[in-house]
This record gives structure tokens, sequence and C-alpha cells, in this order.
């Protein structure tokens, strides 16, 4: 279909939209739906659009890189017991842990809420908790994300906040989530340990990201089967090809032609060429690649206004998902920033109703 053609389609779509009044995405079975501002438009999954999922197909390397993401399903995540190091002040209707587990023989620290009251037959849900990116060492467990957290936690779920390697007090290094595959891991090995637990729903985990945590959480959703659904706000869910050529932080900002030596992108390039030298190794290390493996449903987040990740981002993961028939909601909020702070409300809101459908 012509890019032409396409646009009329979105244009007839939200005509109709307006005029019927449909305001509910679930009354339309099997479909993705995107919010552009305040009206929803609701398309087949089957659609074709302009954007592809990259064309070429992911071929390993003789020596795998830890980030390739058949490599990283090739990898073990056995997890461990949650041992509660510290009794938190406790929530409106939860309570709240200080607690560690194990990833890769280190030590990981957590935030951990369960809720009060009779625990269902099968455990509680678990939303796993994906923070983005704060500097390791001004990092606290229990600071950031405070109202966030809380929210999850007071509508009935288990809400665990890894604090990833590196961090506080977790053992190892942070070296950051672009060029190592250390913060996935521990995710997933949080993954592991949750349905460990015995207050848990081994069956009901799904998984929120913001930002660095959106791209944590879009790659665990292709490399293991046990995530129901996925929420991502202002996520870093680009292919490596776009994260490479289109990611310009901050208003009149722009790429440079060589990347700086400290960068991720610099040290891949060295190592491995650029996305035009060498596409099969950056497609191998794109979550993007493999949509069609996804685990479940994925709702997106973006605020227009957003200088630190761009809203494209959003865009292109919404198109490729639809490509790949999968799943998908996006909402975009005008004028809003990376954390969503005007329309936080709303878009907990969002949230929270998306996993009480896909994951409780």
């Amino acid at each position: 279909m012509k890019r032409t053609k396409y646009y009329w389609f979105i244009l007839i779509a939200l005509l109709i939209t307006n005029a019927c009044g449909i305001s509910n995405p679930d009354s339309l079975p099997n479909r993705a739906t995107a919010e552009f501002t305040s009206t929803v438009v609701t398309l087949p999954t089957g659609t074709p659009t302009e954007t592809t999922i990259p064309t070429p197909i992911p071929t390993a390397t003789a020596t795998p890189h830890p980030l390739e993401i058949d490599a990283m399903r090739a990898r073990e995540y056995p997890g461990s017991d949650i041992v509660i190091e510290q009794v938190l002040d406790p929530g409106v209707n939860y309570s709240r842990y200080y607690v560690s587990y194990l990833s890769e023989g280190l030590k990981i620290y957590a935030l951990m809420t369960v809720p009060d009251g009779e625990k269902p037959s099968t455990g509680w849900p678990v939303v796993i908790f994906n923070h983005g990116f704060i500097p390791p060492d001004v990092y606290r467990t229990t600071e950031r994300y405070v109202a966030y957290v809380d929210l999850i936690a007071r509508s009935g779920y288990i809400v665990f906040r890894s604090d990833y390697r590196g961090h506080d007090g977790s053992e190892g290094e942070a070296g950051g989530a672009y060029s190592r595959a250390d913060y996935t891991v521990d995710v997933l090995n949080a993954v592991a340990s949750m349905k460990r637990y015995p207050d848990a729903d081994p069956n009901r985990i799904g998984m929120w990201g913001h930002s660095m945590g959106g791209y944590i959480t879009l790659r665990s959703m292709v490399i293991t089967g046990d995530i129901k659904a996925g929420v991502i706000w202002a996520g870093v869910v680009a292919s490596y090809p776009d994260m490479f050529t289109r990611w310009r932080r901050g208003t009149g900002s722009s790429l440079t032609a060589t990347p700086s030596p400290r960068s991720w992108r610099f040290s891949l390039m060295q190592a491995y060429g650029s996305p035009e030298e060498n596409p099969a190794f950056w497609s191998s290390i794109s979550a993007n690649s493999y949509l069609r493996d996804l685990s479940g449903p994925i709702q997106l987040h973006h605020g227009t206004a957003d200088e630190d990740v761009p809203l494209e981002f959003s865009e292109l993961l919404f198109y490729q998902m639809l490509e790949a028939d999968q799943f998908v909601e996006l909402y975009k909020y005008e004028g809003d920033n990376h954390n969503i702070s005007n329309y936080f409300s709303q878009a907990m809101q969002r949230t929270i109703e998306f996993f009480d459908r896909y994951v409780k």
C-alpha cells in the first residue's frame, strides 16, 4: 500500500472514530490501537505499512556476542530464592520489603511489594518493574518511581523492582544496558526468582519498563515466554540500527558522524562495523528482529515533547508489531515529557487496566 493511501486510511479512521464515538478499543477484538492526542484510531493487525522489520536475516557470528538474542535464549536464568533483608514501612494495602536474589552469582537487591489479604489459590499476579537510567552511584532502592510502584501495588499485584548490578548495594559492575547483556540477565533472573516465590503465581507475570527499562522489557519478552504482557513508557525500543542513527537527545541536538569513544555505539562499531557494513550482526542483537516471538501483547506510552528518547522509537515499534501480527497499543501524550508527568494519572490508569486484562 502506498504511503499516501495509508495516510488516507488513517484520516478516514479518525473521521469514523469521531463520528461514531468509538472510545473503547476492547469493543473491537483482535485489533491494534494507537492514540493520537485524545482520539483512538483502530487498525487491523495485518495493515501494511511503510515501516518494516529489519530485512537482514540474523545470523550467528563465529563467537556470538552476548547481546545476540539467540545467544541470550541459549543461556540459563535459574534465579534463586528471594531473601527478605528488611521489612519496610507498608503501603495502604500492601507490605513492602527490601529483598535480594542471585544473578550470575551476584547478590542483587530489589524492592518488593506483596498485597495484603487472602492470597489467591494460585498466588498473586506479578509485575516485574524495570526502572530507567539513573546514575548507579545516585540510585537508591527506596527512592524514585515511588508513585508508579504504589499504584500498581495497591491494585493487587506483587511488584518486584530490581536494582540491577552495580546499583546501590547490588554486587557487580554497572556496565550499561546497550553494549552488555548484564541488566537484562539480572531481570530474567528476577523473573525466575519470582516464579519460585511462594506467594507469586508463576503463570501470571507481567513486566513494566521506563526508558532504558523499556529496552530491557522488550528484549525480555522475545527471550522468554514467561511474560504475559508488557507496558513500556518512553522506551528505548528501536532496533540497534535505528538507535544508532536516529537517537538525538535534547532540543536541537544532532548525532555526530563519529560516536564518542566512550559510547556503546563506538565500541560495537569498532568490533563489528557499522550497520551498513554488517547488517546481520546489528539485526541479531535487535529485539525488533524477533517480534513474531513476543510472549504477549505490549502497551506503549510516549510524550510528544520527550527530549530524552524520541517518540519515533515507540511509533516504529508500533508499526513493526503490526507487521509481525502482534497486539499493540500506542498512546501519545501531547506536549508531555519523558516521565509523562502531565498525564501521569491517565497513563497509569491505562497501564493497570492493561495488566488487569492480560495478566490478572
